[in-house]
């Protein structure tokens, strides 16, 4: 694959001395991943990724765990998308038990999917930003995420991590009212960024009101980050016509997420294989053709508008009754069988192959990240690029070593 790779890109060679040089593990931007970059002057000639410093055993773990003690762990490849990550498998254990989770429940669990793909997404832009020098950005996604966070720990009882999902449902019930201190917290800073305080009618304890109110501040201060960021010259300059992928090699690569959906295809998990809440709710799914960088990252900025929405109608026609089937022991046994189950994480489709013996915990786990699949799409954006340009096209993947080594 790397030799047919070489002979399809063509790249520029200046014929002098080649350099090969280690990108990371330790640098600060990629973290716990390195790439072996080879240039020529400063045209990158070849770039191997080199995955694995994080790799855990996720599915040798699986093994010895039971069905329930299994979600903590599976939440960590990204703690930043909890709900992308587990709830495939709890979708892939309800396949293999034959169970259909209650109404509720389906809207719980898609409240929390959408609030996880924010803040997922608000961190990305924080980090791309930093890399491109743009330190306003990395402020205002940062702060702006920590209203997501506050308001997925009043639900949940944790910012990120939550282990909200079981089997059969989830966790606990969303509250009714929010505490006093989240509303006046976030009327201060509601004031503050839009310059006036919000009246009643608009803000209040009541959890509905709250929620809706948290996601109309957020859809004024993405027109703030249009203005200011995606509309601005300057980043529009550095990253348009950078890392393009066409729709044929995003196919072909295989990709997800957010990368495929910029290259003209319109494949997303909650439309083409639908699950939980979303065949009940009303959004689309952006999709752009230029295939490069600020494609990426404008894919991933109408997809917080379009999450918003679906918060927006998840609490508002949420029905009452039970949020979880008849309570299970903390050790459950699943019928023998397998069962695939899949869904879509932040970054792109989520997905478990699970084989039960029929005992407390699964036989096999098979987990597919969506990051692991952009590897690829890595290499081959880099051939041909500048050293420079590393940097913004490995932001615009979205990728997350620890996500990806599992």
């Amino acid at each position: 694959m790397v030799l047919e790779e070489k002979k399809k890109i063509e790249v520029y060679d200046i014929g002098g001395p080649r350099l090969t040089f280690s990108y990371g593990p330790q640098h600060p931007g990629t973290g716990h991943f390195r790439m072996i970059v080879t240039v020529s002057g400063d045209t990158v000639v070849d770039l191997e990724p080199d995955p694995g410093f994080v790799h855990r055993g996720e599915e040798k773990m699986a093994e010895y765990k039971t069905w329930i003690t299994n979600i903590p762990h599976l939440e960590r490849p990204s703690i930043l998308d909890a709900a992308g990550m587990v709830i495939p498998y709890c979708l892939t254990v309800e396949k293999l038990m034959e169970v259909e989770i209650p109404e509720r429940a389906k809207y719980l669990r898609t409240l929390i999917a959408e609030l996880d793909r924010i803040a997922s997404h608000l961190y990305w832009f924080s980090l791309y930003g930093i890399f491109l020098g743009h330190s306003t950005m990395f402020l205002w996604c940062v702060n702006d995420r920590e209203f997501i966070l506050d308001l997925s720990q009043h639900i949940t009882g944790q910012r990120f991590t939550h282990a909200y999902y079981v089997p059969g449902g989830v966790r606990n019930d969303a509250p009714r009212k929010v505490s006093k201190e989240l509303v006046k917290e976030f009327k201060l800073y509601y004031s503050r960024m839009l310059g006036r305080e919000p009246s009643e009618d608009e803000l209040s304890e009541d959890f509905k009101k709250y929620v809706v109110a948290v996601t109309h501040f957020m859809d004024l201060r993405l027109d703030h980050y249009y203005e200011m960021f995606f509309n601005s010259e300057i980043f529009i300059e550095r990253v348009r016509r950078v890392g393009v992928l066409k729709r044929e090699d995003a196919i072909r690569l295989g990709v997800p997420g957010t990368t495929l959906r910029a290259s003209g295809v319109k494949y997303d998990t909650r439309i083409n294989d639908p699950y939980d809440a979303y065949p009940l709710l009303k959004f689309e799914i952006p999709v752009r053709t230029e295939g490069d960088c600020y494609a990426r990252a404008m894919i991933g900025f109408q997809e917080i508008r379009e999450s918003l929405k679906i918060i927006r109608q998840s609490v508002e026609q949420m029905p009452e009754g039970p949020f979880k089937l008849k309570q299970h022991p903390l050790i459950i046994r699943v019928p023998k069988g397998e069962a695939l189950g899949r869904a879509e994480a932040a970054r792109g489709e989520m997905i478990y192959y699970i084989v039960s013996d029929g005992t407390d915990r699964p036989y096999r786990l098979r987990m597919v990240t969506p990051s692991f699949r952009l590897l690829p799409a890595l290499r081959h954006l880099s051939l041909g690029a500048r050293i420079a340009d590393i940097p913004p096209i490995y932001w615009s993947l979205n990728y997350w070593p620890v996500e990806a080594d599992r």
